[in-house]
């Protein structure tokens, strides 16, 4: 399945469109889509997508010349293998002189591991003869961190040369929703909370049967692909993996503060850790909305940023030794299931979050917001705050079963003085985010007011 991503293939066509060579860079986490991204930009299109792993420089030389040949000269050349890298992009070159021809190299870092030379040896064939062919070279890889230093960074060989980048992340809700249309609105959250919207783990879902079966035997079922995901992960991808799971273990388990994860993991340079772990996009330093300078901010909390790692550190990790056992049924009844509407909590309000995202892009609110985040301070927090040039939205979001009250607005008032020397002179309004719809007391107090926005479950799937 192929949803979405209508943003970067339009990016991608418009590169493609422009006759002149191209370097384009599209790096992002594993899993979440860029290959499938690729392949769809490429139908169609003539071109060369070659795939490496973590074969030695000779092996994987032998496959892109297999690849090239293939393309330019029919199978029946497929067998040739040219003797260095120089000689096979110089060929590339020449065959692109009057017609197109994008060239893919997914998992681009993998290369530059087996044959560090190679981002030196494109960047001087770029200079000199690639940049004035009709190539479009797309350079794509997974490990964040090593593609921005390899590739994107200032000091990389590359730097300067690409004419486009782009960082591909996971599907929001209004898009990730659609793996499992089938499902009840509530069940579409939670599913959004335990999978995220990472399009690799969402394709493997078999959304026929009910929810929490989905979890019990494709989550917490030992052998199954998503059970060992994340260890395989960060086994594949750090060096360190023992220690990374020590830091996301300590976050997952409530320990949000820089402090309290030094003291719960014990580990010197945990600051390190942590700047990796958010550079693969699994975690984040979030700081309260209205901080005038979020890097030097003393409120920074981290939070786990990808929903399924949240959910494995939460509920699979904690009972690995049940589950190694069989016991998959016994753990997700009595760990799993008490426990999935909590944990549905927050999400909810990154949902809310994205919701509010796009009705104030599509002009639905009273002002475009420029930044949309949560705000804390001692013991008080509002879920969310939409900020605009002259007004702010702040907004309380309560995934209960009760529907949302006066008292819950009357609480949401009391905290807007609490923030309001922080929002200047703007316009204060009032939004109320709900799972179970609201009390005919509150709807009528909306109606007669003016300043106060109610929004309901279903307003907030279909996303308008």
């Amino acid at each position: 399945m192929f949803f979405d991503r209508e943003r970067e293939l339009e990016l991608l066509e418009q590169h493609y469109a422009s006759g002149q060579a191209e370097m384009f860079v599209l790096y992002g986490r594993r899993r979440v889509g860029k290959t499938e991204l690729l392949t769809q930009f490429c139908e169609g299109k003539r071109h060369i997508f070659f795939v490496a792993d973590l074969d030695a420089e000779p092996a994987l030389r032998a496959g892109f010349s297999r690849a090239v040949n293939t393309v330019l000269f029919g199978s029946q050349a497929a067998g040739g293998v040219y003797s260095n890298w120089e000689e096979i992009f110089l060929l590339l070159a020449h065959n692109a002189q009057d017609e197109r021809l994008v060239i893919v190299l997914d998992e681009f870092t993998y290369l530059i591991a087996a044959h560090p030379p190679l981002a030196s040896l494109v960047q001087r064939l770029w200079d000199s003869n690639l940049r004035h062919s009709r190539l479009m070279l797309i350079l794509c890889g997974s490990y964040v961190g090593m593609m921005e230093e390899a590739v994107l960074g200032y000091k990389a060989p590359l730097y300067g040369r690409r004419t486009a980048q782009f960082l591909l992340e996971t599907l929001g809700f209004h898009d990730a929703r659609l793996f499992f249309p089938s499902y009840s609105p509530e069940d579409q959250v939670r599913s959004y909370a335990v999978f995220g919207g990472t399009p690799g783990y969402l394709q493997t879902l078999t959304t026929a049967y009910p929810l929490g079966q989905v979890i019990q035997e494709q989550v917490l079922t030992r052998g199954t692909f998503l059970y060992d995901e994340v260890r395989f992960l960060l086994q594949q991808e750090l060096r360190q993996p023992r220690a990374y799971f020590a830091v996301l273990e300590a976050v997952a388990a409530g320990h949000a503060r820089l402090n309290e994860i030094k003291q719960t993991t014990g580990l010197d340079g945990v600051t390190a850790y942590l700047e990796t772990l958010q550079n693969l996009l699994l975690l984040e330093r979030v700081v309260p909305v209205t901080e005038a300078q979020p890097h030097k901010s003393r409120r920074g909390l981290y939070r786990i940023r990808d929903h399924f790692f949240r959910f494995w550190f939460r509920f699979l990790h904690p009972n690995r030794t049940s589950l190694e056992r069989g016991l998959n049924q016994m753990i997700y009844q009595s760990q799993v299931e008490p426990y999935l509407d909590q944990f549905a909590g927050p999400v909810f309000e990154d949902i809310s979050g994205q919701f509010l995202w796009r009705l104030g892009l599509n002009g639905k609110l009273p002002f475009i917001p420029l930044r949309i985040g949560g705000w804390w301070q001692a013991n008080e927090e509002i879920d969310l705050i939409a900020i605009g040039q002259d007004a702010a939205l702040l907004v309380e979001c309560k995934w209960t079963t009760r529907p949302m009250g006066l008292d819950i607005l009357r609480d949401l008032e009391r905290k807007s003085a609490l923030v309001k020397g922080e929002m200047g002179n703007r316009h204060l309004w009032f939004g109320l985010c709900a799972r179970s719809g609201f009390t005919p007391q509150l709807e009528q107090e909306a109606k007669t007011r003016g300043d106060v926005l109610l929004f309901d479950l279903p307003r907030i799937l279909i996303g308008t």
